[in-house]
């Protein structure tokens, strides 16, 4: 009789542990999806500036004609695979030339083409703001998950690892604010 008891005793927390684990895993996969879906969204946003800042470029050249490389580092990203960090860096630094030549050339602001780019410009910050916020929150609550015990031992038998933040690093405040609305 005592060993019968001690055998569904075994059962039962090994059916409980199974049970927690394939819970704890489903959370993490459930993580997963959303931290792809907000880098689709992070992914489409990037993809509309780069078009924006290309479509530009003949607007710049048309005012500044000695000037043969108009965002020449947008040219460059034409022909390369990045990931969305390494884009959103890129493309920031378009983002500062395309201010430097609106400052450069007063005509270009009342260029009607140049400033409805102007205008989506602004509205992609404000996107690719709140999508950097919730891609940083699904981290935040990803990273607690693969790092607190015990969720942290299920990570670690499927290989899952903590991601890095949206940081947006090496931005100044002075150009982002020229794009709000």
């Amino acid at each position: 009789m005592a060993v019968i008891i001690v055998c569904l005793s075994v059962i039962i927390v090994v059916c409980i542990a199974f049970v927690w684990m394939a819970n704890t895993y489903n959370k993490i996969q459930i993580m997963s999806i959303r931290i792809n879906e907000a880098e689709a969204n992070i992914d489409s946003v990037l993809r509309k500036r780069f078009d924006l800042l290309n479509k530009s470029i003949e607007v710049i050249k048309n005012f500044a004609s000695e000037e043969d490389d108009v965002l020449s580092m947008i040219v460059k990203l034409r022909s390369r695979k990045l990931s969305n960090f390494e884009l959103d860096r890129k493309l920031y630094d378009g983002l500062k030339e395309f201010c430097k030549y609106k400052e450069m050339y007063p005509k270009l602001k009342v260029n009607e083409s140049f400033m409805k780019i102007d205008i989506a410009l602004g509205e992609s910050e404000a996107e690719i703001s709140a999508f950097r916020k919730y891609y940083n929150d699904i981290i935040t609550d990803y990273n607690k998950l693969v790092k607190s015990f015990p969720a942290n031992l299920v990570a670690w038998m499927f290989k899952f690892k903590s991601k890095p933040y949206f940081d947006g690093k090496n931005m100044d405040d002075d150009i982002i604010n020229d794009f709000k609305l």
